[in-house]
């Protein structure tokens, strides 16, 4: 039995033979997926929005609505992780059989504090698009500024 290095090509590059000639003989590539898709056994949507810890089956500890002052509650949340974990090291050391609920707490913080940052997202891709855009005006003004200046000095 003999084995190549390299297998052959799938056959669809056949579809492709006349596209030097005619390239509207080539097939359409496949629509984008809409809606929810599996994949590898997991199921997932198209839809970009953040799932409410509420539908992940997990207790909200920060104020509910669209006026949540993030930088407070982050630091709320923050302190909390810090005494639950000096209150986990305790446990540990005077009744090591209870340590379940004080892990299960910090995973509780862990994940509003995750559902917190991940909220944040959006703002932070805006201000970074801003951030970008301002250094091309910036760098575009700086080479048209030299482009004047070489051309006084031309002349």
């Amino acid at each position: 039995m003999s084995t190549a290095t390299y297998p052959p090509p799938p056959p669809y590059y056949r579809l492709y033979k006349d596209y030097i000639q005619n390239p509207k003989s080539a097939p359409e590539p496949p629509p984008p997926i809409e809606g929810t898709y599996t994949l590898f056994g997991a199921t997932y949507t198209t839809d970009d929005v953040l799932p409410s810890l509420e539908e992940q089956g997990v207790r909200q500890l920060y104020p509910k609505g669209p006026n949540v002052d993030f930088k407070k509650e982050l630091r709320s949340l923050n302190r909390e992780l810090q005494l639950h974990l000096l209150e986990l090291g305790d446990v540990l050391v005077e009744r090591p059989s209870q340590y379940a609920r004080r892990v299960e707490d910090i995973s509780l913080i862990f994940k509003n504090l995750h559902h917190l940052l991940n909220s944040l997202r959006p703002h932070q891709a805006r201000a970074t698009l801003i951030h970008i855009l301002e250094l091309q005006i910036q760098r575009r003004k700086q080479a048209v500024e030299d482009i004047k200046r070489r051309r006084e000095e031309a002349q």
